[in-house]
């Protein structure tokens, strides 16, 4: 179900990746979107793994996200049914979820399937930091494959894409390795997410890519920093990512110009906007102060 307006902009239909509330989702799923909605959210974004996901995919996340708190895969025990149902409830969509690599190579027919239950439009891989990607041409093996999934997604009526997690940004023998994934991937097979927080971590400039290559972020994940902080490396692991945690901020709580941002980012054709602090400490705190912020940037820019 759309809660969408014909006219609405993007931006004033705000969204948040389950990430943000992974804990209380695994607890009790119909008390978070019960949440989500309350705050003023229209949109929530999935991530995985699945039931349906391959036992690699299983087995690797079974010891992060004990690490993390996390005691359930998606869909939280629950039937995808019985989520859509929830879903319209609250009068929530779901117009994307996260899947891991493996699934999206050998699991995509049953992941079709869920996501049409749920509406799903997108399916979108968190990162590729499982694959080897010290060179360029690791980076151009990754973007062939992208084009491969992205072109079978699409007979199943999905749209498949990427999302930065920083390491992307350290650049390989004077390139960007994230360019070159934009530019050898084919925009009608491949969108991408953008992450603000781990392109910054990353060294990268959001606007500057957004403008660059407008029409090719369909999606954006929004959180706040502060201090402005980089990875210590090169940001290809958990460990480095989680270092960084503590400079998260609620969005409008930090120092990144989230109003230069979002601006450029509605220019460029961002169409899913979607709040994440990853596992927030005081969800409801980062829920309804992050959306205080955003919307008041909305009204801003209107």
């Amino acid at each position: 179900m759309s809660t969408a307006s014909p006219t609405a902009r993007p931006i004033d239909r705000l969204g948040v990746q389950l990430f943000t509330l992974a804990p209380m989702a695994a607890r009790d799923l119909d008390a978070t979107l019960k949440l989500i909605a309350e705050s003023g959210y229209k949109e929530v974004e999935f991530f995985g793994p699945y039931h349906f996901s391959p036992p690699e995919s299983i087995a690797f996340w079974e010891p992060l996200a004990a690490q993390l708190g996390i005691s359930r895969i998606a869909y939280f025990g629950l039937t995808e049914q019985e989520v859509r149902a929830r879903l319209d409830h609250y009068g929530l969509s779901a117009p994307a979820a996260h899947i891991d690599l493996p699934t999206a190579r050998t699991r995509l027919a049953e992941l079709a399937e869920a996501a049409h239950t749920l509406g799903h439009r997108y399916v979108v891989i968190p990162s590729a930091r499982s694959e080897p990607l010290d060179t360029l041409d690791d980076y151009r093996r990754l973007a062939e494959e992208l084009n491969a999934i992205g072109a079978r997604a699409d007979a199943l009526g999905l749209r498949f894409g990427y999302h930065n997690h920083g390491y992307e940004q350290a650049p390989i023998d004077g390139r960007v390795p994230l360019e070159v994934l934009l530019e050898e991937t084919d925009p009608a097979l491949v969108t991408f997410e953008l992450d603000i927080y781990w392109m910054i971590a990353g060294g990268g400039d959001p606007v500057a890519t957004l403008a660059a290559y407008p029409g090719r972020f369909a999606l954006m994940h929004i959180k706040d920093m502060s201090p402005i902080v980089r990875f210590a490396e090169r940001g290809q692991t958990p460990q480095e990512w989680m270092a960084l945690f503590p400079n998260m901020r609620d969005a409008g709580a930090g120092e990144l110009d989230l109003p230069g941002i979002l601006a450029q980012a509605e220019r460029s054709g961002v169409q899913h906007f979607l709040l994440e602090r990853d596992l927030a400490a005081d969800p409801v705190q980062t829920l309804q102060a992050s959306y205080r912020a955003l919307a008041a940037i909305a009204r801003a820019s209107a």
